[in-house]
């Protein structure tokens, strides 16, 4: 049974049909999450979710506990998950209400984030060739599709530090890389899915077109772009969470060989963490 887990702003689990059925706290090994951990039901179907900023959004993009968040959702069972994330668009075909579901990840961070499990000891190898996995990213084109929202299948996201946007020359460089959407979360967030030998998808709901379009775009102008493409979310969680449940993604997790350490070198602590991620 695939159990599902949407990582994304607080206000996917006060849409429309969706209902919550219990709240989780965990701590884990590399300290809190992000906030609880609830569990919530829509068509009869139950999923997981976390506010990756918080209830609130009070955690700055740079101060994600990433670790954490896929540790605790990796404690409860949970081996899918699709980030519902609001991005800048780097291309014209991209435009504000559309989502794109990308299959690459450029990393433009500032090294600031912790990016791996393995540690303190500890040193493992998932390769990240193919970070989203294709197959649950097919499954949720094909939900989109029985919606009216505009999506684009592939591309790549790049994921820049923040909090702060791009200034226009930063904006058309990213553009000289052929990536497609540019945010500020989905990298470790990526990585470390397919460490925990999870499968990952990202939903980018595109808000604006970056600052590189000789249009000028508010926040303010953003947040009523966020707020109609969190009503498109709702409709894509109401087809997409009763399918998987209905069909099960099979798929293989590429961690199962990663850790290189010697057995006898390794802590009871690190011990027990690299037996979460692999189970």
């Amino acid at each position: 049974m695939t159990k599902v887990a949407i990582i994304g702003g607080s206000g996917i689990y006060n849409l429309e049909g969706v209902e919550t059925v219990e709240d989780y706290l965990i701590e884990t090994p590399f300290g809190m999450p992000s906030g609880n951990i609830k569990k919530l039901m829509v068509e009869n179907t139950h999923f997981y979710f976390i506010a990756r900023h918080g209830e609130g959004h009070k955690i700055s993009p740079s101060e994600i506990n990433f670790r954490a968040n896929i540790y605790a959702l990796k404690t409860l069972g949970v081996d899918t998950v699709i980030s519902i994330s609001a991005v800048g668009s780097l291309k014209e075909e991209h435009r504000p209400g559309d989502f794109v579901l990308v299959n690459q990840f450029i990393d433009w961070t500032k090294g600031i984030r912790a990016r791996t499990f393995f540690d303190n000891g500890v040193v493992g190898h998932v390769s990240v060739a193919e970070p989203v996995n294709l197959v649950l990213r097919e499954i949720i084109k094909k939900s989109l599709e029985k919606t009216d929202v505009n999506h684009a299948l592939g591309g790549a996201y790049l994921c820049i530090e923040g909090p702060q946007f791009s200034t226009k020359a930063e904006s058309n460089i990213y553009r000289s890389f052929d990536a497609d959407v540019i945010g500020m979360t989905n990298v470790p967030e990526a990585f470390l899915a397919k460490e925990a030998g999870m499968a990952y998808a990202t939903v980018a709901m595109v808000t604006d077109y970056d600052c590189w379009k000789d249009e000028h775009c508010t926040v303010d102008e953003i947040m009523k772009v966020m707020k109609e493409n969190y009503k498109s979310a709702s409709k894509l969680i109401k087809n997409l969470i009763p399918t998987l449940s209905e069909s099960p993604l099979i798929f293989q997790a590429e961690n199962k060989h990663a850790i290189m350490t010697n057995p006898a070198l390794v802590s009871p602590e690190q011990e027990k963490i690299i037996q979460t991620l692999l189970n």
